[in-house]
């Protein structure tokens, strides 16, 4: 990856003090990511094992407040303007109801989404519209019932499918699913997948598996990559996406022939993370369910900021120790270098 230019270190007052979540490359974090939990009802492979995992201690979890009150820093203070509930899986959060109203009642109000594994999403897709949620990420990587079941060791299928169903009645649109193609397991499903997701009027999104397993068995001679994706997509003759990608991190094409359930024109979109990294136009920064910042997805490092809030920091200090962590950003994930060493934490942990 080609290294951006570094721009002088701010002084105080400018953007480390006072300002947006900036980083020394010219990048702003307005996308907040959250993870409310790291437990998760599934056993997707390319996650974790089939056993499960050491699940997080409850009293090292931030509490409903103390992540209301991180959320309101990062609106109010740092400049944030969408967020995004992730786990492990977030519908388990017993206040996510109560979170998400909180969010949704800042001044100026965010955009509001969870990403979900669908378990329970049918019950809940109407009170988290009513408490404020815009819309859901749902992850279904198969349309096979036994394939489900290999992938994620629950006979859980039929309740993902419903959970889909429900959110869009619900009006948590656009529903979008977030696909992993794992090689020698669904990696032939991808046109069929489109082809539920245009028939249902949902927005499928594919996402090239990446290195946060918990097991650390990740091998990217065996992923499916976007460029794979796009030619066993070839049938549909996909039509560049004439709308700018923006900061968003899928590249997105036309589906000719459809339309979507507002009546524009049907996208599927790819997630390349690694083969088409997408660091330099990044515009996230992460909470993990303990109150860390993550600066990267990739990152090894963290900054504490939980230790802050039970130590009686200002908001003020909050939001400064906040954007010192963002400052140290890399430039890239660095997946390509020969020194890249995968997160200690999995994508459990950590969140989406």
């Amino acid at each position: 990856m080609t290294e951006l230019a570094l721009p002088t270190v701010p002084t105080r007052g400018s953007a480390r003090a006072g300002g947006p979540l900036a980083d020394r490359f010219g990048r702003v974090a307005t996308d907040l990511r959250v993870s409310l939990t790291d437990r998760c009802n599934l056993r997707c492979t390319y996650c974790m094992p089939e056993e499960g995992l050491a699940w997080m201690p409850r009293e090292q979890q931030l509490t409903d407040g103390e992540v209301e009150r991180l959320i309101r820093v990062a609106v109010e203070r740092l400049g944030v303007t969408e967020v995004r509930f992730t786990g492990g899986e977030p519908l388990i959060r017993r206040g996510l109801l109560k979170i998400v109203a909180a969010a949704a009642a800042l001044q100026p109000r965010p955009k509001l989404s969870v990403t979900t594994n669908g378990i329970g999403l049918e019950r809940l897709a109407r009170p988290l519209r009513e408490a404020g949620l815009d819309r859901v990420n749902v992850s279904l990587d198969t349309l096979s019932p036994a394939r489900f079941e290999q992938l994620t060791h629950r006979d859980r299928h039929a309740d993902v499918l419903k959970g889909l169903a429900g959110a869009a009645t619900a009006g948590l649109t656009p529903v979008k699913i977030n696909t992993v193609l794992m090689r020698g397991i669904n990696d032939d499903e991808a046109p069929a997948l489109l082809r539920f997701a245009l028939e249902h009027g949902y927005e499928l999104r594919f996402i090239e598996q990446m290195p946060l397993d918990a097991q650390h068995k990740w091998d990217r001679h065996e992923m499916v990559t976007a460029a794979a994706i796009l030619e066993s997509l070839a049938p549909y003759g996909l039509l560049p996406d004439p709308v700018s990608r923006g900061t968003a991190p899928a590249e997105t094409w036309l589906v000719p022939g459809y339309v979507d359930a507002a009546g524009q024109p049907a996208r599927v979109g790819v997630i390349g993370s690694v083969t088409r990294p997408f660091c330099g136009d990044c515009d996230r920064t992460r909470l993990t369910a303990d109150g860390q910042v993550r600066n990267c997805l990739f990152a090894t490092g963290e900054s504490d900021l939980r230790g802050l809030l039970r130590g009686g920091a200002t908001d003020d200090e909050i939001a400064d120790a906040w954007r010192a962590a963002m400052w140290g950003k890399k430039a890239g994930h660095g997946i390509d270098d020969p020194t890249f060493l995968q997160p200690a934490r999995p994508m459990s942990a950590i969140g989406g």
